[in-house]
This record gives structure tokens, sequence and C-alpha cells, in this order.
């Protein structure tokens, strides 16, 4: 079985009985992915695997910390023994360390998982930033919002994603700079 075949399967598996919005926001996001072929190259199939598997955290089996960038890459790395360019990617995708800090979880995130390379990260956080909650495309700006309505703005959550706002508008900027660099060239 390839990396994406398992990636969507072990995520359906996770996701999509107890958690179906966020079973068809995942399957969004790893359409998104698939979408920037043009720009990753040999790193195409990587980030749609971590595109599927970004929030199998939030599955009820595995959840312990309440963080599912954390409880995802753990359960990943330890019960599944994935590839640890998918599970650095879950670790840490848009933006995870900075709600990290404002769970207390920083270092052990820091310390638990390195960073992918940056335009990876980028290429993620636009994914997963550019997908509604039910899995169709949107802007990062509408994204945020919805985000900030949904947890408020004074939870972990509505803090966090109101002091990551610039670096996933920016993330999502460069990787739209590179498709249009890329179209424009082919």
């Amino acid at each position: 079985m390839g990396l994406t075949e398992w990636a969507y399967s072990l995520s359906e598996s996770m996701l999509s009985e107890p958690l179906p919005r966020r079973w068809r926001h995942s399957l969004g996001v790893a359409e998104r992915a698939r979408s920037l072929g043009p720009i990753l190259r040999n790193d195409a199939e990587l980030l749609e695997a971590a595109a599927v598997l970004h929030d199998v955290g939030y599955s009820p089996a595995i959840a312990t910390t309440g963080f599912h960038p954390l409880d995802g890459a753990r359960f990943l790395r330890d019960q599944e023994q994935a590839d640890e360019r998918v599970v650095r990617l879950v670790a840490h995708h848009s933006c995870a360390l900075l709600e990290a800090e404002e769970r207390g979880l920083r270092h052990e995130l820091e310390s638990e998982f390195e960073l992918e390379r940056p335009d990876l990260v980028d290429a993620l956080i636009y994914c997963d930033m550019t997908t509604t909650p039910d899995g169709t495309q949107t802007t990062s700006v509408a994204r945020l919002d919805e985000i900030v309505q949904r947890y408020g703005p004074d939870t972990i959550v509505g803090r966090f994603i109101q002091r990551a706002a610039p670096e996933i508008h920016a993330a999502v900027e460069r990787v739209e700079g590179r498709l249009t660099r890329v179209s424009a060239a082919g």
C-alpha cells in the first residue's frame, strides 16, 4: 500500500464516524494538496498524506492532551510508525507552535518534533487555511474569521489564530506566488 493510500485509509478510520465534518475538512485539505503538485514535484505525495492526516489528533480514540497536532503526531510516530516527514508536518501544521505556547505545550512540541522544510510547512498552511470545515475552498481571511467566530476571540484557539494570522496569510501568499510563477513559466 502506498503512502497516500495508507494515509486516507487511516484518516478515514479515525475520523469519518466520530467526526464526519472533520473528515470532510481533511478530504478537502488533501484535495488542495493535490492541486499543489506543480510546485511540490517529488514531495506531492508526502504533502497529500500529511494533509489528509493533519487533524487525526482530534479522534476521540487518541486525543490525550487535547492539542490535536501533538496528539496526532505522537499517534502517527508511536502507534503507526509513520513516515517521519509526515509526522513532522502533522505536528507543526498551521502554526501549531503558537497554539502550543497558548496551551503550555510548546516545549513538548518543539523537543519531540523538528520542523519540516519551510516550503512544505507553507503548503500545508495553505491547504488547511483555504479549506472550510466542510471541505470546500475559501480564502484565508474567511477561514480565520470562521475559526474566531466558532471558538470565540478570547478562547485558546481564538487567541492563537489571531496571533498566527499574519504568518498564515503570508504563507498563503507565498504559495499562491509560487503557483503563479510556475503557471507563467509553463
